[in-house]
């Protein structure tokens, strides 16, 4: 059946910040209590969501969510007023304020893992909210995003949305940061390539950083989505390269159909995995940079595996790459030649994300993959698909509401509180998603 790819990107939220708050990334904590402009990462993410539209990629909109999380707070024992909360806890505990206000779910690639009804048992399309729980700020956001998801995706006979795994180390679970799909055209089944840093049998793990995906949590979302077990193959991070910043797979491989676009040092017994892809996906094609090309360090620094891979409509790809990438001369050398070789890929795309690059999030971070048939798109809700019209009603909407420069300190005025809650009950009616937010109940 025929079926396109939707990328849904979030919009980064009115409170973004430089916390430093996600140990093993290394972008956010060399940030850390920076002024930051939400403004500007706003409108960054919102023209590359605008130039893929226009370039003929399907393109949408995931808003963000309501930050301070006053729930939560009071979840830790505060009370009184939201303003009382937000003065006692920036007096008390600066950290947690800031760990409530982070903008994090701007990064939807964490937000679930998708199987494409053509992969489903029961040929619905599903989506397993991740729990993120190996960080605070983080872990507070699956409420919401299933609340936003099932306005996204109202028709239950279609989509099926899944609750987060259990909040508990033994089932961390990252979303699709640590997913890929490959195979060929989007309509047809697909081999889904689940990627973990741990698993509770102990083999070895990263002594620096923390493995946040594990074993158990993507066997358990492979179960939920539905997934046929001979579409599904697990495969283990290379623990040296999780230590050196690679938080997530995402950072150090991307995939698109056929072609799986890597490091060299990507994965526990790389060989291995790549003669099993060679032999469950027909026309397989492994793109896999050489350590002497790009080393694990230079490839974090840029993220040039954070990128975009997308097929264009002539069934080539296309490369969306943060700017860093382009400043860095070996990385962009390695991408000058790339162009020239035998393969899908012949365009690089660069954007100036440098907003969310600052936190620890590049061009992939930014968006969650859906693949969907004509039908389903049909069924998705209108409101949130980017266009010229909302393009404009969307920076308008940020004009009016979003500061210019944000630095921990600022978290303490109950008017920004104020100010999100009026922008986001507006975005909701703009967005058409109902009351998706704890302040709207």
């Amino acid at each position: 059946m025929s079926a396109r790819e939707v990328n849904f990107d979030g919009l980064v939220g009115p409170t973004h910040h430089y916390a430093g708050l996600s140990f093993g990334n290394e972008a956010s904590t060399k940030h850390r209590l920076q002024f930051s402009n939400p403004k500007l990462a706003a409108k960054q993410g919102l023209l590359k969501m605008k130039a893929l539209a226009d370039a003929g990629f399907l393109q949408a909109v995931i808003p963000p969510q309501e930050r301070p999380n006053i729930p939560a707070l009071r979840q830790l024992g505060f009370s009184g007023s939201d303003a009382h909360i937000i003065e006692t806890v920036a007096a008390q505990a600066p950290w947690l304020l800031s760990s409530v206000s982070s903008a994090s779910s701007m990064w939807v690639a964490n937000a679930a893992t998708v199987c494409p009804s053509a992969d489903a048992l029961d040929g619905k399309v599903h989506l397993t909210v991740a729990n993120l729980n190996n960080k605070f700020h983080r872990s507070c956001e699956a409420p919401t995003t299933e609340a936003v998801l099932r306005a996204i995706f109202p028709d239950n006979a279609r989509f099926a949305i899944h609750a987060a795994l259990p909040q508990v180390a033994l089932f961390g679970d990252e979303g699709a940061a640590n997913h890929n799909r490959l195979g060929g055209e989007y309509g047809q089944p697909g081999i889904q390539l689940f990627v973990y840093g741990r698993e509770e049998s102990g083999v070895a793990r990263p002594e620096r950083y923390p493995a946040r995906q594990t074993l158990e949590a993507s066997q358990a979302v492979a179960r939920l989505n539905q997934i046929d077990p001979a579409r599904v193959i697990f495969a283990r991070q290379n623990p040296a390269v999780i230590d050196r910043g690679v938080f997530h797979n995402d950072v150090i491989a991307v995939s698109n159909r056929q072609v799986l676009f890597c490091h060299e040092e990507a994965f526990a017994d790389q060989p291995a995995l790549m003669e099993t892809l060679r032999q469950r996906i027909p026309g397989f094609i492994p793109l896999q940079v050489s350590a002497s090309d790009v080393s694990v360090d230079e490839a974090v620094v840029t993220y040039l595996f954070n990128s975009q891979l997308l097929s264009k409509a002539d069934g080539s790809m296309l490369l969306v790459l943060p700017q860093e990438s382009q400043q860095h001369p070996r990385v962009w050398r390695y991408l000058t030649r790339l162009l020239e070789e035998d393969n899908p890929v012949n365009e690089l795309k660069v954007f100036d994300l440098r907003e969310s690059m600052a936190n620890g999030g590049g061009p992939a971070c930014l968006r969650l993959r859906v693949v969907l048939t004509q039908e389903e798109q049909a069924l998705v809700n209108p409101a949130v698909m980017m266009d010229e019209t909302l393009f404009t009603t969307l920076n308008r909407w940020v004009d009016r509401y979003y500061r210019d420069r944000l630095v921990q300190a600022d978290l303490a005025d109950p008017h920004l509180l104020r100010e999100g809650r009026e922008a986001l009950d507006n975005l909701t009616q703009i967005l058409k998603l109902g009351s998706v937010y704890p302040f709207q109940r």
